[in-house]
């Protein structure tokens, strides 16, 4: 079994962190995050161009969905900087329609991007992350799968739960590796993809959040960073609600 590090300061520098979903809301402000504790971070997404202000960001174009791409992207990465310390992913849709208004092509496209868009890139990081005995994994769940939805339609809430799920089982059979793996699950955070959840979910100006905000994308940003980092040696499977008080457990 890998011996695991003691927890150290919330540092990245020297390593490599891969970033899905990087052109949105919460991918940017993590990948600026990552990169400010010192990591490369290889910032991807569907988009064909996004821009980051550091120049430890390189930006490559991926599918979440493919999986040609996924091994594509896994590959060049480590072979060019050696090593994928960080897989972060923050790749997402998001659809409100009611179960009884949802159709097949709606429940295919929000579970392959949302729960396929994990599973392809775990899938790839796995054997990279068991050879260099260490890797941190770190994937956007949702408080929606925790009560049941906010404002999202039961497909988002589906894929999101099978997220903290997959991420539990790679935890637990990736601890003996050196390979952990954890979800962030975020309340309603002021981004463009979230923004009608916010409108539909908080009619007050608060959101009914006890801490009296929306979140914002460095919230879940610094959140990540601690998950992805030395900081959290010794936590693993968990799923970390960042929600404002929205939910006590």
């Amino acid at each position: 079994m890998t011996t695991i590090p003691v927890s150290a300061p919330a540092r990245l520098d020297g390593k490599v962190a891969l970033v899905t979903g990087a052109a949105g809301g919460i991918g940017h402000a993590t990948t600026l995050a990552l990169a400010e504790a010192g990591a490369t971070v290889i910032a991807t997404d569907i988009a064909d161009h996004a821009e980051f202000e550091s120049d430890k960001v390189i930006y490559r174009r991926y599918d979440v969905t493919s999986q040609d791409d996924t091994r594509s992207v896994i590959a060049e990465t480590k072979a060019e900087h050696g090593a994928i310390d960080a897989l972060i992913l923050c790749a997402g849709t998001i659809s409100h329609k009611h179960l009884v208004d949802s159709t097949d092509d709606e429940w295919a496209s929000i579970l392959n991007v949302n729960l396929m868009g994990v599973v392809n890139p775990v899938r790839e990081v796995f054997p990279v992350m068991t050879e260099q005995a260490m890797g941190k994994i770190v994937a956007l769940g949702s408080i929606a799968s925790k009560i049941g939805g906010v404002a999202s339609g039961p497909s988002y809430v589906a894929a999101k739960s099978a997220v903290h799920g997959l991420m539990k089982w790679v935890a637990k059979n990736g601890a003996d590796k050196g390979i952990y793996a954890s979800v962030i699950a975020p309340g309603p955070v002021e981004t463009p993809m979230w923004e009608t959840v916010t409108q539909r979910a908080a009619p007050s100006p608060n959101g009914n959040v006890p801490l009296g905000r929306f979140g914002q994308p460095e919230d879940i940003a610094q959140a990540i960073l601690f998950l992805a980092s030395p900081a959290s040696n010794w936590i693993t499977g968990t799923v970390l609600d960042v929600n404002g008080g929205m939910l006590m457990d």
